[in-house]
């Protein structure tokens, strides 16, 4: 549990540098910590020096190994940087990231420690901000931690409509079964063929700002992805449970969007579904005309992300008018290699819509990286003799794994400013979600004078 400027502990953890006069008894030296009874004060050294990203690390470990209640002299940790506001951001988020009591189905529950943060009113309206986006984001990793057997596509769509019932400014939208044929998903149901749980299409509109132009942020969202007939093996079967990360992010950030009442014209399609073995499982090679009229070949049921997200991108253009587009996947295995565990892998049409986008990626903490989007990868996906285009690349020799899948995307952008966030390698760490790319989404579009200004 986290409070504010209450006071209702009787230790105190104060940041000091080894520059300061704190007393004989304390230890200067980097990030240990000194508890004087005395004081009922904890002290812990800092190097003002410090970056970010392992400042993050710094609060992470120190939030998992704490077995205090305790204040926290926020103002103490800031006071030792000059930017400060960007420090205060980077703490306090890191502790309500710490904090969150994860999603667990054990008898024992796991009890966390409690912080009471202290600090002065020019800070305000950014800690309320950030308890928006980290209310949402929490809830985003509940969901991504759920079992696959308590969260199909219907299980997730049900969680995601009652959390966003509590929004009076959201409008929800669920389409099933029927209204995919109806609108001619063709890809989206080859994904869903093989299952007994019908799919889901969660739409959530929030417009507080009408003369913003909208944007729709679409959401990979295969509660379990089995391969289909082109099977993982059983090390890959592990973790597919976040196949659906990124519907899970698109509708939290709509619904944190709208809980700050930020000025943005924004929708959240989140595309539900598993994709299983079984007797009606679409075969490989067959072919199914997607939603804006392509006709693709299946050659892997395996690379089912990119044909979900399809008819989503064309869903969102040609039903809710969207007019600039924003994918978010974990939809390349290839992207670890590439990046690690650290950089969400980041491509994009638009070279203004990117800047913006990188802004607010540094400016929410998150590391990201822009990846070469080209025609030539495209190309590649130009191999079938029966349709118009291919879901995998069936000459090896050319490679581009990481590259051509949003290619593939792409070409049902329609043209329209369109960026892809890959966070195959980011969404999960240690069987846990993270969901990432919620907080740089909320900052690109919590005021969207600034983003419209770079778009046009």
């Amino acid at each position: 549990m986290i409070t504010k400027n209450t006071k209702s502990f009787d230790l105190t953890l104060k940041a000091f540098s080894k520059k300061q006069e704190v007393g004989p008894m304390v230890i200067k030296e980097d990030q240990t910590t000194t508890l004087i009874s005395e004081d009922k004060t904890l002290y812990f050294c800092l190097d003002s020096k410090i970056k970010i990203n392992k400042l993050k690390s710094v609060i992470s470990k120190f939030v998992n190994t704490n077995k205090y209640d305790l204040n926290i002299d926020i103002d103490s940790f800031v006071n030792l940087f000059e930017n400060k506001k960007e420090v205060f951001q980077t703490i306090v988020e890191t502790l309500m990231f710490e904090n969150h009591q994860p999603y667990n189905l054990k008898e024992k529950e796991c009890i966390k420690e409690s912080y009471n943060l202290l600090f002065g009113s020019d800070y305000d309206e950014l800690y309320e901000n950030s308890l928006i986006k980290m209310e949402y984001l929490n809830f985003a990793r509940d969901l991504q931690d759920m079992p696959p057997n308590l969260a199909t596509s219907v299980d997730v769509a049900d969680i995601i409509v009652n959390k966003a019932k509590d929004i009076p400014n959201i409008n929800i939208k669920v389409y099933g079964k029927k209204e995919a044929q109806d609108y001619g998903m063709g890809l989206f149901l080859a994904v869903n063929a093989g299952s007994y749980v019908d799919p889901r299409i969660v739409v959530l509109e929030y417009v507080g700002e009408s003369n913003a132009k909208r944007t729709a942020l679409v959401g990979k969202g295969i509660t379990f992805d089995s391969g289909g007939y082109n099977l993982k093996n059983s090390q890959e079967l592990q973790n597919m449970k976040f196949d659906m990360s990124g519907a899970a992010i698109v509708c939290s950030t709509v619904m944190a969007l709208a809980k700050a009442n930020a000025k943005c014209n924004i929708v959240a399609v989140a595309m539900l579904t598993d994709n299983r073995i079984g007797g009606h499982a679409t075969l490989s090679e067959s072919v199914f005309k997607s939603m804006n009229g392509k006709t693709v070949e299946i050659t892997d049921t395996d690379a089912e992300g990119r044909l979900v997200l399809a008819d989503g991108i064309t869903f969102a253009i040609r039903e809710l008018k969207a007019e600039r587009v924003v994918t978010i996947a974990t939809l390349t295995l290839v992207i670890f290699l590439a990046f690690g565990i650290w950089h969400t892998g980041v491509f994009s049409t638009c070279d203004s819509f990117y800047k913006t986008f990188e802004t607010a990626s540094k400016k929410a903490g998150e590391m990201s990286w822009r990846l070469p989007l080209l025609e030539e990868h495209y190309e590649v996906m130009e191999c079938s003799n029966i349709a118009d285009v291919a879901n995998c690349e069936i000459s090896k020799a050319l490679g581009g794994k990481l590259c051509t899948p949003t290619a593939f995307l792409n070409a049902f952008a329609e043209e329209k400013p369109y960026i892809h966030l890959d966070i195959a390698n980011t969404a999960d760490f240690e069987g846990r979600g993270k969901a990432p790319m919620l907080r740089t989404l909320f900052e690109l579009f919590k005021n969207e004078s600034g983003v419209e200004n770079e778009v046009n």
